[in-house]
């Protein structure tokens, strides 16, 4: 920069080049104008005086005191050492633009520069000519940092509105969040950012640090030993921003806040600036706090994501672990979701019945009762529809609708084809109980009526073997009942030990032989004459065999005979019980041992019974660790065969 430039313009445009050519042919000699002079002293603003030459006239007090200048130190200097001048700005320029003000440096005397706004003019004297260049000057370092402020702000801002879009779009919190604490970190002019967690220990502050930014790797700030000064603050968790100066190069200082959001959380965010707290310029004060809000709703809804998800995946577990069919349908019936295990009967994949009405998949009628409703109406109430059959399925199902919204619902079908089997035949029981129960009754009271009246010798006798045949025939059903209701209390109680099959069933074949003989039936027995140990419970053995020998004689012939074959192995005696009756039909056999079920053909036939001794049977051999298996041909026989196991096993040939 030379001294023949000079930023500025002119006050009077129409005077042009020649005027500056005049002004260099004349001396003017400044401060005759003494009422110029007084205006020029008291001026709050900076003003100077400069020559066309580019070099300082005079000075007021508050342009001396800007530059730390004397007034004598001052005068003559070029300008081109107190401002910082570019080439475009000629005395042209000062002409044509006016007093346009513009923004430059000046140099202070220490070196320590200043921002500030001058604006320039030519001032001409009595004559018109050109007579000095006049500079007003205005410091504006305070509008310079409230400038850089702003900027700062401006950056800090956009950084935490591209980091919340970051965390609020994204569902993997961590993939991003160190992005953000560098973004967060670069834009405040950090030199470390980081989010620790506090696990509070009697007498001890363990700080882990879940994450972590530094601007320079070679020169890492020491986080955990730098955050002593916070002890307090971290202990006690206090709310607002903590600030301190520390002295742990690169960094001067730093602030730590609390951030809140995530339920019972211990966690704060924390930056390491260069600069000392004093310095701190509002928005990186501001950006912390701003930050750690943002970071808080970003944990805060992440864990409420977390805790959705895992609800949808502990409810997703539990339906599908339901045995039942699971739609849900809105108002017109439309199916919007389904729910079913492959093996269901009513299985249809996802894509076959979503977005289709119930009634395109099942009748229209039974569609209309399940919905309990004219199809658009809202939804008020449950209701439940307790047995109905669809033509495809032989099952029988029963619904439940629940009402989630007005116009949406649940419905649950479920398979209750046993529930109603077991049903009719607790009702077919209780029929034949109380016919079992009531017949003895009856016989009882009246052959206690005839032995009241009186009469023969036999005739009194044969009334009393009446009688004791019906009573006991009574007592042997309640029996029944009783130990049918203590195994499903699980009160019945069995002492396994070892003990001599062959001897349990002298004993029971001796209890029914009377039976036996009153039909013509004899019982051929096939079994080792010496004893055999078995594991069992002598009482419950006994109501084992007496229960399946007498079955075997009521539904053998008269006439017949029914066998009792015991076969030994190594490890179990397998006692077979077979008679040559009507048999059971193979569709039975699943189902004999099952509470009240008595088969077809036998109720056809009306014999007697309860429909509860095989079940008891087969409760007593599996508590006792062994098994029962049933072999029938129509019209041929039936054969069960009672496997227990052996106490003492002999040596192998």
């Amino acid at each position: 920069m030379n001294d023949k430039t000079i930023p500025g313009s002119s006050s009077r445009a129409a005077k042009s080049g020649a005027a500056k050519s005049k002004a260099h042919s004349r001396s003017i000699a400044w401060g005759e104008d003494f009422h110029y002079r007084a205006l020029f002293e008291q001026s709050d603003d900076c003003i100077f005086i400069i020559s066309f030459g580019f070099v300082y006239m005079a000075a007021n007090p508050q342009a001396l005191k800007l530059l730390g200048y004397s007034e004598n130190e001052l005068i003559g200097k070029p300008v081109s050492e107190i401002i910082a001048l570019d080439e475009s700005l000629t005395h042209e320029a000062i002409v044509e633009n006016g007093s346009s003000p513009y923004e430059r440096v000046l140099k202070c005397k220490d070196g320590t520069t200043v921002p500030v706004e001058i604006s320039t003019s030519i001032i001409y004297d009595e004559t018109g000519e050109p007579a000095y260049i006049q500079s007003i000057v205005r410091d504006i370092s305070r509008r310079k940092e409230v400038e850089r402020a702003l900027l700062r702000r401006d950056q800090i801002m956009v950084s935490i509105s591209d980091a919340t879009t970051r965390l609020l779009q994204s569902t993997q919190f961590e993939d991003h969040i160190v992005e953000v604490l560098g973004s967060l970190g670069q834009a405040t002019g950090a030199v470390s950012c980081f989010i620790v967690k506090v696990i509070l220990l009697p007498g001890h502050l363990p700080i882990q640090i879940l994450y972590e930014w530094q601007k320079d790797s070679s020169q890492r700030v020491d986080i955990e030993n730098s955050l002593k000064p916070c002890t307090e603050f971290l202990m006690n968790s206090r709310e607002g921003i903590f600030a301190e100066n520390v002295d742990i190069p690169p960094a001067q200082s730093v602030a730590v806040v609390r951030i809140l959001g995530k339920t019972g959380s211990r966690e704060f965010l924390g930056l390491f600036y260069p600069e000392t707290v004093d310095t701190w310029l509002p928005a990186q004060r501001d950006a912390v706090q701003i930050a750690a809000n943002l970071i808080g709703a970003a944990l805060q809804r992440n864990q409420h994501e977390e805790a959705i998800l895992e609800s949808e995946a502990r409810n997703r577990t539990m339906i599908e672990a339901l045995p039942d069919l699971i739609i849900r349908l809105d108002a017109m019936g439309k199916i919007l979701d389904y729910n079913a295990k492959p093996d269901h009967p009513l299985y249809h994949t996802h894509h076959e019945v979503v977005g289709k009405l119930l009634s395109e998949i099942w009748p229209e009628e039974i569609a209309s009762q399940i919905l309990g409703r004219n199809m658009g109406e809202a939804f008020t109430e449950p209701h439940h529809l307790k047995e109905f059959k669809l033509p495809f399925s032989p099952q029988i199902y029963e619904s439940r609708l629940a009402p989630i919204a007005s116009q949406e619902a649940l419905l649950v079908v479920r398979d209750v084809t046993e529930q109603a089997r077991l049903n009719e035949m607790k009702s077919d029981f209780i029929n034949r109980a109380s016919h079992e129960l009531r017949m003895p009754l009856t016989n009882a009271i009246l052959m206690a009526n005839l032995l009241q009246q009186g009469g023969t010798q036999e005739e009194t006798q044969e009334y009393w073997k009446i009688l004791n045949s019906e009573l006991n025939r009574q007592k042997i059903l309640i029996e029944r009942l009783l130990m049918a209701g203590r195994l499903e209390s699980r009160t019945l109680q069995l002492e396994i030990a070892s003990i001599d099959l062959i001897s349990v069933l002298d004993e029971s074949i001796l209890a029914v032989k009377a039976i036996a003989n009153k039909k013509n039936i004899n019982i051929r027995v096939s079994a080792p004459s010496t004893p055999v140990e078995v594991m069992g419970d002598r009482s419950g053995l006994q109501h084992v065999f007496i229960n399946l020998i007498n079955n075997a004689i009521k539904f053998s012939p008269e006439g017949s005979f029914v066998g009792v074959e015991v076969a030994l192995s190594e490890e179990e005696a397998r006692i077979a019980i077979s008679d040559h009756g009507m048999g059971i039909p193979p569709e039975d056999l699943p189902h004999l041992y099952e509470r009240f079920f008595r088969g077809r053909n036998v109720t056809i036939a009306e014999i007697p019974g309860s429909g509860i001794g095989l079940y008891i049977v087969k409760s007593i051999v599996e508590e006792l660790g062994g098994r029962i298996e049933a072999e029938s041909v129509l019209k041929q026989g039936t054969t069960f065969t009672v496997a227990l196991k052996r106490s003492i096993v002999p040596p192998s040939s």
